[in-house]
């Protein structure tokens, strides 16, 4: 995309420079922007999108209202001739969690992880922006349905990949009609950042749905493998200490179901991205002992 504030028509006086910024899976684009005062992250959208940049922009308002600490939403209009939306946020100063967690103790990593249990849980609190007719029951049923379709007509296959057949064989008895809440959609430290003050923000509401609660944390996988003591954190900072014990076995549900479509995901994407994904599964299996486990190895009550 060729862009440029004249064609944008930035709400902003004195742009220095527009630069492309390609972090991330998002189908969006995402752009740089320096003034002579501030610098801010421009993403931008086709018109079609329209409405889920929308409910984005509600999220970030309801995460300033909650002290969800994320990007500051400064304006969201149309742009480039009314073909496409835009959100331009506040530039949020620091590094990624997922690359600096383990430059602090152990006892930094767990804090880190309760504060992400904290914002996590508030976020379950939000007003929803979008609001599904059917249950969850009937919902989750069908996707895991499709993912098992995905994986079985997929050219690749996990080793010991039955072991996921049989913990959702086991499992999917436990879903019902719980309270949908707001999800961020795409949970886990590769989406926050960690700024010079040591504070944590979370990132890229963009995936976002609504859901039983507990599935928002079928990726801490991603947070496990980087860091277990901030795994743990996460998980006692959101449940204040007190874990029911039907949240491990859903847990295993979700991550299984996830595994399912991750392999199928992968393949479209090459080489690097299925040795992730059989890398990731492997780990799995040692965390849960092949799923002889309900509690994860990397789990440690603090």
């Amino acid at each position: 995309m060729m862009i440029n504030s004249l064609t944008l028509e930035l709400p902003l006086k004195n742009i220095q420079s527009i630069t492309p910024f390609n972090k991330g899976w998002s189908n969006d684009y995402k752009f740089i922007v320096v003034t002579d005062a501030r610098k801010y992250l421009l993403r931008v959208t086709d018109i079609k999108n329209k409405e889920t940049y929308l409910e984005h922009a509600d999220l970030l308002k309801q995460s300033a209202e909650n002290n969800v600490p994320t990007h500051k939403l400064t304006a969201h209009g149309y742009c480039l001739n009314n073909t496409y939306y835009f959100l331009l946020l506040d530039w949020i100063d620091g590094n990624d969690a997922r690359d600096v967690i383990n430059n602090f103790t152990l006892s930094e990593q767990y804090n880190f992880g309760v504060k992400s249990g904290e914002l996590l849980a508030a976020i379950h609190n939000f007003k929803t922006v979008s609001e599904s007719t059917e249950s969850w029951v009937t919902r989750y049923n069908r996707k895991i349905d499709m993912k098992i379709k995905m994986y079985n007509d997929c050219a690749l296959k996990y080793d010991s990949g039955h072991l996921l057949m049989d913990i959702i064989n086991n499992y999917r008895h436990l879903i019902n009609n719980n309270r949908n809440v707001q999800h961020h959609g795409d949970f886990h430290i590769g989406n926050m950042l960690i700024d010079s003050n040591n504070k944590l923000h979370i990132i890229d509401f963009d995936r976002h749905d609504t859901g039983e609660a507990y599935e928002e944390f079928n990726r801490i996988t991603w947070c496990a493998s980087a860091s277990p003591a901030f795994a743990s954190g996460r998980i006692d900072g959101y449940f204040n200490n007190d874990v029911p014990d039907e949240f491990w076995k859903l847990l295993q549900l979700y991550i299984a179901s996830n595994m399912l479509s991750s392999l199928p995901w992968a393949f479209r994407f090459g080489d690097k991205e299925i040795k992730t994904m059989r890398r990731s599964y492997a780990e799995i299996l040692d965390w849960y002992n092949d799923f002889k486990l309900t509690v994860p190895k990397w789990y440690k009550i603090n």
